[in-house]
């Protein structure tokens, strides 16, 4: 079985692959909260409990690959792996066969997360399309029609545009972030509603039609990430919902550069 771990700002997102039949299949998968200052006991022992709760055990992972945008955590995770799963992890890092050509200034600033998605994107999709993450910061990433990556945009995601205006505005209280149920709101909290919701719809749609402009032809445009469902319910432009992006592409990218990875000595 084929482990995938996406390591986020604010979540971490496990997928485990059944890849020894004839088609993948995604057995179980798992999302908690990304920690910097964790060890790798505490990692391990959280893994294993979640592996334990399917009726799953390490034994049973024969690879791991990761993508992580936070790099403090990558050695972390790395002695988890060959401790509590006594393997070598694949990260996705510069030289890791893509498949997609990189066409930004400086391809080894890409995050990996990004990489990923655009892969998995294209292989299910095809091109052109946009995929958009809603996740800590929003990001938007280009795919042409002949499969390369041709750059994107990254804004303040949601959740961190709120936390800005709470901590900010001494009489505004949190509230949820949802849908209201209309736009013209009668109390502080449902203006504060209709304002994050509406106008985080706003900024994503206007960042699309303007992608959708200087591409001159309609991509096929991905959501993915925590509040893909959520916001992607008014966008004008978005047309397919994808959770489990992520790790297909991280899955995809393991096929491209399948090796056996030695098991660590401990084993």
């Amino acid at each position: 079985m084929l482990l995938a771990i996406d390591v986020g700002n604010t979540n971490t997102v496990l997928g485990l692959f059944r890849i020894d039949g004839e088609l993948p299949e995604l057995s179980a998968h798992w999302r908690v909260t990304t920690h910097r200052s964790q060890t790798a006991d505490e990692y391990g022992v959280l893994f294993v409990n979640l592996f334990e709760m399917h009726g799953l055990k390490p034994t049973q992972v024969g690879h791991i690959i990761i993508s992580s945008v936070v790099p403090p955590v990558d050695s972390t995770l790395r002695q988890v792996c060959e401790n509590y799963f006594h393997l070598q992890p694949l990260f996705v890092e510069p030289g890791i066969k893509t498949g997609m050509p990189v066409l930004v200034d400086n391809p080894t600033e890409l995050g990996a997360d990004r990489l990923v998605n655009a892969i998995a994107a294209f292989e299910r999709y095809g091109g052109p399309c946009v995929v958009v993450d809603f996740g800590t910061a929003t990001t938007f990433d280009v795919i042409s029609a002949r499969g390369e990556y041709l750059g994107g945009a990254i804004s303040p995601g949601l959740g961190i545009s709120a936390d800005a205006l709470f901590s900010r505005a001494a009489r505004l209280g949190r509230v949820d972030i949802k849908r209201p149920a209309k736009v013209i709101g009668t109390n502080t909290v449902t203006h504060l509603q209709s304002g994050l919701y509406y106008g985080y719809i706003g900024l994503v749609d206007g960042i699309l039609e303007r992608i959708v402009a200087e591409l001159g032809v309609k991509p096929k445009v991905i959501a993915t990430g925590g509040l893909a469902r959520q916001i992607s319910e008014d966008s004008r432009f978005i047309s397919e919902i994808d959770d489990m992006l992520t790790l297909d592409g991280l899955r995809i990218l393991f096929e491209r550069n399948r090796t056996p990875r030695p098991r660590s000595r401990t084993s």
